[in-house]
């Protein structure tokens, strides 16, 4: 039983009734939306509480009624953290006294009784005001029951001044809450980073010879000009020697290959050593606090599987599954085969030491000043490690990000990012057409998926050469870098064989012949060419244009040809805002007209725009609803600024 009149229902943001926390970055914003109801016709009042972990006194946000009893509000996230929020409503009594005598005046009712009703409104409220607030309530009060003054009493009883005082200090009485709902909040790199891969073995600027970290530390300078501010490597660790694979995935390796780096573990150590021939504990400090003073962290792989002569197997046996003929079981996904890698035994008898080791790996590469890491196949481990895994980490460490390399179901992909991983890996990579790309951003960007799945686009791995790639010309490597760096705030990108061009296939399959994956490649890094300067001043644009750092405010526009698309993007105030349109044909003219979203844009039809292409410097003036739009495969996208 209970005295409370009010229902809230369709609280959102949520997921799942609070089962999972919805994510934000530092300074974003938080759109609380809900239904509120209170029986019959008095007036209802609701607010958002909000408040940040180590806060110990609520904020508060009144929510506003739009129509059919849905109510809304916004706060801003300031910390990062944990934060909780819920709603709170009620039947505010004092504002709905108001609300009734101002509609018997308008009757011309006589409201003597009513004035002196207001009284315990007044009194209630007077405790809550400052001194001057406390002197107009007892004149207020003294007008109320003076019958001398009833013209004057009631001016005061509609007046604005009143009202904002009933609005500004609620009583709350009987008030009804929502169930507390969390949110974690990120520095802004989970929502905006653009990251470069390269394999450190093959940074030697000499031929034949196996890279170090001090031939990384010499093109950082490269990575840094060229606008990347993660620098991706795969698995540093000492590489297995049994079962070793040799070049383009042979089952044999051949003396002098260097097998996968993702077989990690030998006598020479396991997931907390360096390989050898990269160098030293000390070497890999100094490339990352090189690469901190250019802008750059260093995102590091975390690949939770071992070599068959891992130290792990031979100090922890239970750690992993053997056959009943007394064989190592070795990783596969049929057809595929992985006679390099043996996988944990994650229902292992002994699983919490198996847990708690591997929380120990990541804190001792934490300790080494990485706070980026690329988790390598998450979604072949169990999602409630991660959730704790993840969030061990975090109450020490609220720094560091995670990636998901997990290329699988899109409700599996879904899961890892509930249980708590900062980015995600997409299947932009395969969608190439205009209605696949506007239905996946669309999926992205306007379902609940917004609200904690947050995409990571490459346009390549060095695990998919994708088809539209291989073989492909500079012009469609710019659309596929243009598309990718417009559409998401998080972009990555595997070089040097995207800006290089290097593209060919192993027959049928998307997979890179000669792969790095398999041995050490050489590479002329002081080459130069139009896509490098071009993905360069790409991603200065994004550093410059806070419209392309967030990914979910973007509108497609009406462009009249299927060989090209266009959308407008703004940030949170609106002081960066873009259109950006893109030819989605590498070999071919397109041209078509395209409709200005006047509505998203806040504008009236037919308002004057000036719009400058930040690529060329050109400027345009438009002043109709549909303009000509033309692109070529030389420069095949414009990005625009837009001046109002």
């Amino acid at each position: 039983m209970t005295r409370q009149r009010i229902v809230i229902e369709n609280v959102e943001p949520q997921l799942q009734g609070g089962d999972f926390f919805i994510k934000r970055v530092t300074g974003e914003l938080v759109h609380v939306t809900a239904d509120v109801l209170g029986d019959g016709h008095d007036v209802v009042e609701a607010e958002v509480c909000y408040k940040w972990e180590h806060d110990k006194v609520w904020k508060t946000e009144r929510l506003a009624h739009s129509v059919n009893d849905a109510y809304s509000a916004n706060f801003v996230v300031e910390n990062q953290g944990f934060y909780e929020y819920k709603l709170r409503g009620w039947i505010d009594h004092a504002l709905n006294w108001q609300h009734g005598i101002e509609a018997k005046l308008k009757d011309a009712q006589y409201v003597k009784s009513e004035l002196l009703d207001g009284i315990q409104y007044l009194e209630a409220v007077e405790p809550k005001l400052d001194e001057d607030g406390k002197h107009y309530v007892c004149i207020v009060k003294d007008l109320f029951a003076d019958e001398q003054r009833y013209d004057e009493a009631c001016r005061y009883a509609i007046s604005e001044d009143l009202h904002r005082i009933f609005k500004d200090n609620p009583t709350r009485k009987f008030a009804h809450e929502s169930a507390t709902l969390k949110i974690y909040v990120d520095r802004l790199k989970a929502r905006f980073s653009t990251w470069y891969e390269f394999f450190p073995r093959s940074a030697s600027q000499e031929p034949g010879k196996h890279g170090t970290f001090k031939d990384c530390e010499v093109l950082l300078s490269r990575v840094a000009s060229m606008g990347f501010d993660t620098l991706y490597f795969p698995p540093i660790h000492p590489i297995g020697e049994v079962n070793r694979k040799g070049r383009n995935n042979r089952t044999n390796a051949e003396e002098g290959d260097s097998g996968v780096p993702w077989g990690i573990g030998s006598h020479l150590g396991g997931h907390k050593a360096i390989h050898p021939e990269l160098g030293s504990e000390e070497d890999f400090r100094n490339l990352i606090n090189h690469a901190n003073s250019l802008g750059i962290e260093i995102a590091m792989d975390l690949a939770f599987q071992a070599a068959p002569d891992h130290p792990y197997l031979k100090e922890h046996p239970s750690w992993f599954k053997k056959r009943p003929d007394g064989t190592m079981q070795y990783a596969e996904n049929p057809p595929k085969k992985y006679q390099d890698i043996v996988n944990f035994h994650w229902e292992s008898e002994d699983f919490e030491d198996l847990w708690k080791e591997l929380l120990s790996v990541a804190f001792h590469w934490v300790d080494f000043g990485v706070k980026v890491f690329r988790v390598d196949n998450p979604h072949t481990k169990p999602y409630y490690f991660w959730n704790w895994f993840i969030a061990e980490i975090k109450k020490k460490h609220p720094d560091v990000l995670f990636l998901a390399e997990a290329f699988s179901r899109p409700k599996v992909m879904q899961q890892l990012a509930k249980q708590g991983y900062s980015q995600s890996y997409t299947y932009f990579t395969w969608r190439t057409s205009k209605h696949e790309l506007t239905e996946y951003m669309t999926e992205l960007t306007q379902t609940k998926q917004k609200e904690y799945f947050r995409p990571n686009f490459w346009p390549n791995t060095p695990d998919i050469n994708p088809y539209h790639l291989q073989g492909a010309n500079e012009s469609q490597h710019l659309i596929r870098y243009a598309l990718a760096a417009t559409l998401s705030s998080n972009i990555g990108l595997y070089g040097p064989v995207f800006e290089f061009l290097v593209s060919e296939p192993v027959p049928g399959k998307e997979e890179y012949m000669n792969s790095e994956k398999y041995q050490i490649c050489h590479w002329d890094w002081n080459r130069d060419n139009k896509l490098i300067r071009l993905i360069t001043k790409i991603n200065a644009i994004r550093k410059q244009h806070a419209a392309l750092q967030q990914t979910n405010n973007i509108r497609f526009c009406d462009l009249h040809n299927e060989g090209m698309m266009a959308f407008y993007k703004w940030n949170q105030d609106r002081t960066s805002e873009l259109l950006i349109v893109i030819s989605l044909d590498p070999y071919y003219k397109q041209a078509g007209s395209l409709r200005l979203p006047y509505e998203s844009m806040n504008l009236a039809p037919g308002s004057e725009l000036m719009l400058k292409d930040l690529v060329t410097d050109n400027t345009y003036t438009w002043n109709d609803e549909w303009n000509y739009v033309e692109l070529h495969p030389a420069m095949p996208f414009h990005i625009f600024q837009i001046f109002k």
